[in-house]
């Protein structure tokens, strides 16, 4: 079964917001028992945005499902003796602090490899553990900054900043592949890692294409590219309720399928017009101004031509596709989880429970 993949293994979970919540999580949906550590202050994301009435926001609740919250004071001789034997004890610890923090703390590399060799110790920080950023303050939107990856997207006026924050969740997919890679080279070799994963460069390891780009020829600019809005058949267009339809037949036949469904025939020549296709981007503002996305939806629907209606976010979860899917589950509180989007064998993970909050003497109790 899909949730049994990491049955038996331990997560020491030392993060806040989003990332490595985010990455710890999954790793829980692979059957592997998180344990997150908290200071006394806990994760600012509990009371960041509206609360619940239980006084917890329900992003909180959606980072941090399946785990096990342990309230630790990791500056006292007595939070740090037990955070020791957790250590002792557990096979993966996610670091969220800034590089430095556990080594002032007393738990430096190795320290924690003399208290277990096996230890796969995943660093997760906005610019890494080296370099002349590595203790420099960040959030998403810095990170897509020193990236480049800001620059390229947006509108011509301006770089547009994604939602969610897209640094954040690759660095939690980077976390997940480089432990459960270092968990594979210890099935054979028995030692653990260090690893270091950096937001900025996680966001940086999706730009080559775009830094290769401007290294040749300059740019590229925005609404300028064939796939960054320069091109009328790879774009969004409003409609005339207002809403926004997508289309992306970057191949000949989907635009030609596009064309003859619309009943513009002359315009299927038109598809590889020099970029920035500002004419031809004009035509289509102007063609799809004429009816609303559902009269555009009724149309192009049946057409295999690359059409998309922009779902708002309220509509996804009743979408038949992913309805159909099953990885969207609308839970009686409003809180919607997407589980880990994984088929194996036709098996999916188990749904998530919400997170239990216990001491840390239980804990190792349990681990005995």
């Amino acid at each position: 079964m899909l949730s049994d993949c990491l049955a038996g293994l331990r997560v020491l979970d030392l993060s806040m917001y989003i990332p490595g919540p985010l990455a710890t999580m999954w790793l829980s949906d692979l059957g592997a028992e998180v344990v997150k550590i908290e200071g006394p202050a806990g994760d600012p994301m509990r009371v960041m945005g509206p609360v619940d009435a239980d006084g917890t926001t329900a992003f909180y609740k959606l980072a941090n499902r399946n785990k096990t919250i342990v309230t630790l004071d990791l500056k006292t001789e007595a939070g740090q003796r037990l955070f020791g034997q957790m250590v002792e004890r557990a096979d993966v610890m996610l670091d969220g602090f800034r590089p430095g923090v556990l080594e002032r703390l007393g738990f430096g590399e190795a320290q924690l490899a003399g208290l277990n060799p096996r230890l796969i110790t995943c660093r997760l920080s906005g610019y890494g553990g080296t370099g002349p950023f590595a203790a420099r303050a960040g959030h998403d939107v810095t990170y897509l900054a020193a990236s480049g990856m800001l620059a390229a997207n947006g509108p011509a006026e301006r770089p547009v900043m994604t939602y969610p924050p897209l640094a954040d969740h690759a660095g939690a997919m980077l976390a997940v592949n480089s432990i459960l890679a270092a968990l594979l080279r210890r099935s054979t070799t028995g030692k653990g890692a260090t690893i270091d994963v950096s937001l900025t460069e996680a966001a940086l390891s999706w730009m080559a294409g775009v830094l290769t780009i401007g290294q040749r020829w300059g740019g590229p600019g925005r609404e300028a590219d064939l796939i960054n809005g320069g091109a009328a058949h790879y774009r969004v267009y409003r409609t005339k309720d207002g809403r926004f339809a997508a289309i992306a037949a970057l191949e000949d036949k989907f635009w030609e399928a596009f064309c003859q469904a619309i009943g513009r025939l002359e315009w299927i020549h038109r598809h590889d017009e020099p970029l920035p296709q500002i004419a031809l981007i004009a035509d289509m503002e102007a063609l799809f101004a004429g009816r609303t996305l559902a009269e555009w939806t009724a149309l192009l629907e049946p057409v295999n031509c690359t059409f998309e209606p922009v779902l708002e976010p309220h509509e996804v979860p009743n979408h038949p596709h992913h309805r159909a899917r099953d990885f969207v589950h609308v839970g009686e509180d409003g809180i919607v989880d997407v589980l880990l989007p994984i088929l194996m064998e036709g098996a999916r993970v188990h749904t998530r429970r919400p997170f239990t909050e216990q001491g840390a003497e239980t804990v190792l109790a349990g681990w005995r």
